[in-house]
């Protein structure tokens, strides 16, 4: 009974919810609602504490967004963030990888945050698909003329950061996944992610804490600045079908990945088990998989420091 309510809620949350609207932005309803989330974008923003600069790239599905930050000179290194999180979430991780790294942190198409879709883009429907998701990263990886280049990817991140490994021409060297969603398996605990679904459903501030409960071992790190952003895009996200297009990646795919990735799952993980762990170890080839102690799906907050010398030793 549980697992067909599920099902139900699924397909209402990621289909039910896309119909079209007056107002031309794809994830805001109102303007108004626009400029409550980009002010709470701008304050979560400073907490990153280090020197940045703000970016719009003009592709051809939209305009993307991006926050670059470290040593010019250093080694180039891009930053996928998870689902509706947008690149503010690095706040915890931002000094230890700008150091010695020059970061491109991307805001993804058709979600809350500063990157627009544009509805006349080549999309061939409400959500992308992988080859156009792979062209949209590409124009922007193009753009800045990036070589051999890092990625540190949370979540919805880390299956796009799968995802772009797999394809034959890339130009990624080391890949950091955090607890990527979907990329070796489907939610590891599907029952106890139905608090995430409520509130996309019917967005409350209750249900907003009883997520982050969920989703993190130490919701009381969480800045409180960065949880009103938070809050606000699960409570303006349009969702869409994209989610259900995040299938598990193949064996065959997961070979074809020969770039050397470390993979950082928390102990309290609901979205990865031991089955995802044990799917790394066995098909990407030159894999690293670690498992970080008292720490949830939002590990990179959880556990910053220990997140931090991990990520930084692999990236060396």
């Amino acid at each position: 009974m549980l697992k067909s309510a599920l099902k139900i809620a699924v397909l209402f949350l990621f289909v039910g919810c896309s119909s079209t609207q007056k107002f031309s932005d794809y994830s805001f309803k109102t303007k108004k609602d626009k400029e409550s989330y980009t002010k709470a974008y701008d304050k979560a923003l400073k907490l990153w504490d280090v020197p940045y600069t703000e970016e719009d790239v003009k592709t051809t599905l939209g305009t993307a967004h991006v926050i670059i930050a470290g040593p010019k000179n250093g080694k180039k290194l891009v930053l996928l963030h998870g689902m509706d999180a947008s690149s503010t979430m690095w706040y915890p991780n931002i000094k230890a990888l700008a150091k010695s790294h020059r970061v491109y942190a991307i805001d993804f198409l058709m979600e809350p945050n500063k990157s627009v879709y544009t509805r006349n883009s080549i999309f061939t429907g409400i959500s992308p698909s992988a080859n156009e998701i792979v062209k949209w990263y590409n124009e922007i990886f193009d753009h800045y003329q990036l070589k051999k280049f890092d990625v540190v990817a949370a979540s919805r991140g880390g299956w796009i950061a799968t995802l772009l490994a797999t394809q034959k021409e890339n130009s990624i060297n080391r890949i950091v996944l955090l607890s990527p969603a979907q990329t070796f398996k489907f939610i590891d605990k599907m029952g106890k992610t139905t608090s995430a679904l409520m509130l996309k459903l019917f967005p409350s501030e209750k249900k907003f804490g009883k997520t982050l409960t969920t989703f993190s071992t130490h919701p009381e790190k969480i800045s409180p600045i960065y949880k009103r952003q938070f809050y606000l895009a699960n409570k303006y996200a349009k969702s869409n079908s994209s989610m259900l297009k995040m299938m598990p990646f193949s064996q065959k795919e997961l070979e074809s990945i020969h770039n050397q990735v470390l993979i950082l799952i928390g102990d309290h993980d609901v979205i990865n088990g031991e089955e995802s762990i044990e799917r790394a170890k066995k098909y990407l080839v030159n894999s690293e998989t670690r498992v970080i102690k008292d720490a949830g799906h939002f590990l990179s907050i959880d556990q910053s420091k220990i997140v931090n010398e991990a990520m930084i030793d692999f990236l060396k």
